[in-house]
Order: C-alpha cells, then structure tokens, then sequence
C-alpha cells in the first residue's frame, strides 16, 4: 500500500514539474501571449512587404517607346545626342549610377503629376516625368495645381486618367540608352530625364 501511495506521490510531483517547465516556456507580453520579439518581427514584415510593393510599381512602369509626335529637337541641349553620361535618378531599379548615351533631346514642358489610375488601385504620387505631348491638351501649358489629362503610357491605367501637375519645368527633356547598375537587361528609349538628373560620364 505505502509502495502504491509512493508511486502516485510521485506521478503527481512528476505532472506538475512538466507543466511548471512549459509555463516558463511562454513568452512575457500582452494577455493574447504575443511577446514584444514577435511583434517587432511583424513590423518588420510589413516594412519588407512595403518596400516590396514600392518595388513592384517601379519594376511595373514602362518608360520604353516611340517619342510622341510633334516634339521639337533641342537646338542647344546640354548634352547633346550620342554623349556618355551617368545616370544620377532612380525612377526604375538600376537606373541610379547606371552609365547611358543620350539618344534625343527635346525642348518642351515637362511636367510631375499625381494621378488616379483609370484601373483603378491607389493614386500614384509625383510621378517623373510627362511632357507636354503627353497631355490631352498639348498646347496649353499647365501650371501647379492645375488639372490635366494624361495620354502617356508609361505605366497601366495612365493613359486617360485626370492628373493634378505637382511640378512644371519649361526645359530641355532627354531619351537615353542605358545599361542598369544592378546587372539588368539593356534599356532602349527610356523617356524621361532631365538635365539635372545626368553628368557627364567621365570614364575614360
């Protein structure tokens, strides 16, 4: 009988040690049992996500293809067609630092805009750049503020949608060649940059 109590006194003991142990094992936190590691991982997660989403939309865009009609060839551009520059700007992955020859320059109006998509999605903010042939309207210059039109279609569901001009510069607009700085295919045509965003490529 002693020997029968003994072993049930030491099931008990031995019960109540393991669930001593696995209660140590769940981490501090709120009452729901999330410890302040996993929501810092969480967090963490949605910035990556974030910035994924950010690089979907850019890898998304097409700066490739004809230059509209009616544009009017820079009679002094600061670098002229066929000079070697380095490409100071990100608007695409591998755009920045990626070395590019210039293969137009046009003297227009360029404009920054903000638009709602006509496919609808979450509005698109500052995007770089539209040039004045690229509106519906392609006579009248647009000032900041200002309502516009869009018939460019550089990414999908700009053509046609309304557009709010954030920023308009009268200057010269450049198409450049370039190879990307992350090892990516050849881009041909690439519409638009400004003077600003390229120098002179001095490698020998």
């Amino acid at each position: 009988m002693y020997k029968k109590q003994f072993g049930l006194l030491t099931i008990s003991l031995g019960t109540l040690f393991v669930l001593g142990a696995c209660s140590n094992q769940i981490p501090s936190g709120d009452s729901n049992g999330t410890s302040p590691s996993s929501t810092a991982t969480s967090n963490e997660m949605n910035e990556i996500n974030g910035m994924s989403s950010m690089s979907s939309e850019m890898e998304e865009m097409n700066h490739e293809g004809e230059v509209p009609s009616g544009m009017v060839e820079a009679s002094d551009p600061e670098f002229p067609v066929g000079t070697k520059v380095t490409v100071l700007t990100d608007h695409m992955p591998g755009m920045q630092d990626a070395q590019a020859e210039i293969v137009g320059a046009y003297d227009t109006t360029i404009y920054e805009v903000s638009y709602e998509p006509t496919t609808g999605g979450e509005k698109v903010m500052n995007h770089k750049w539209v040039v004045q042939e690229e509106l519906e309207d392609t006579k009248t210059i647009a000032k900041a503020g200002e309502t516009v039109t869009l018939k460019a279609d550089h990414m999908a569901g700009m053509n046609g949608a309304k557009a709010t001009v954030e920023f308009a510069l009268t200057d010269t607009v450049y198409v450049i060649d370039y190879v990307p700085s992350d090892g990516g295919e050849p881009v041909k045509n690439h519409m638009w940059v400004t003077s600003d965003e390229l120098s002179l490529d001095e490698t020998p």
